[in-house]
């Protein structure tokens, strides 16, 4: 399992976090996805076998968010 940190811009809400933790927690070999609201910030284990980080940054901009 790998664990990373993205930076997120645009997340405001439980809305946003809702909607992000439930998109990419979807994605096949997503283990964990913790949104850290106020620092704008999504933690995120995963098995790299089965998932690419660049997919992952497109599930959140698919979301309409920024991804650092």
């Amino acid at each position: 399992m790998k664990n990373v940190t993205l930076h997120v811009q645009g997340m405001s809400c439980g809305h946003c976090v809702k909607s992000v933790e439930g998109s990419v927690g979807q994605l096949a070999g997503v283990d964990l996805v913790t949104v850290k609201l106020d620092a704008g910030q999504v933690d995120v284990t995963f098995d790299d076998s089965q998932v690419s980080l660049d997919t992952i940054k497109a599930t959140i901009e698919d979301q309409g968010y920024g991804v650092e």
